[in-house]
């Protein structure tokens, strides 16, 4: 019998974008990923918008004032920063390089401009674009969120247009269907998975 040695690849961890326009369910997503304790490090963002009912500070996001995140940019704590809707987010740095140190997989939710930061800084980062059916569909359930003005709504929907043209920059897309959240999550699960089963791994490096 003849013996092979096969140089397998070593499943390096990743940091994985999830991004798409406002509307599409990033936030939904992100939490039943959670709730199904997938073992991933989940970034928490610090942002200057005030919280929305039910959100929590250090669950949700992290909440600062102006002044507190000016400081973090000036004393180079976070990887990557944005005005999103006339406010501040951005991912601290130290919690992703931590994460990375102990071999975890890192899942960050950025908006389209957060990610073509990170595309930058990371190359190798695994770029997944969410979205909807149609535009008709990211109207109604910005609607139903009744979070805006109907000046903010209209500002949303014209950013969606736009974003929805940076598709092509992304690795995969992945249409999260109306009452169809576990498939979503299903699909990004399987695109992981098969990225740590490539034979060429991705290097990330932030």
């Amino acid at each position: 019998m003849v013996e092979f040695e096969f140089n397998l690849p070593h499943p390096e961890p990743l940091v994985i974008v999830i991004s798409g326009p406002s509307g599409v369910g990033k936030d939904t997503v992100i939490q039943r990923m959670k709730e199904r304790n997938l073992p991933f490090h989940f970034v928490v963002t610090a942002a200057t918008r005030p919280p929305r009912p039910n959100e929590a500070n250090g669950r949700d996001y992290f909440f600062y004032s102006h002044d507190e995140f000016a400081e973090m940019i000036e004393k180079g704590e976070l990887l990557e920063y944005a005005i999103v809707y006339n406010d501040y987010k951005g991912i601290p740095k130290a919690q992703v390089r931590d994460a990375l140190s102990s071999g975890k997989d890192v899942v960050m939710r950025l908006d389209v401009q957060g990610a073509a930061t990170i595309r930058k800084l990371c190359p190798d980062a695994l770029m997944i674009f969410l979205t909807v059916h149609d535009e008709e569909d990211l109207v109604n359930r910005l609607q139903q969120r009744k979070t805006e003005t109907p000046e903010g709504l209209k500002l949303r929907i014209a950013t969606a247009r736009q974003e929805m043209t940076h598709v092509d920059s992304f690795d995969y897309v992945v249409i999260n269907r109306e009452h169809h959240l576990d498939e979503t999550v299903d699909i990004i699960v399987s695109i992981i998975v098969a990225e740590h089963n490539r034979v060429k791994q991705r290097k990330v490096t932030l």
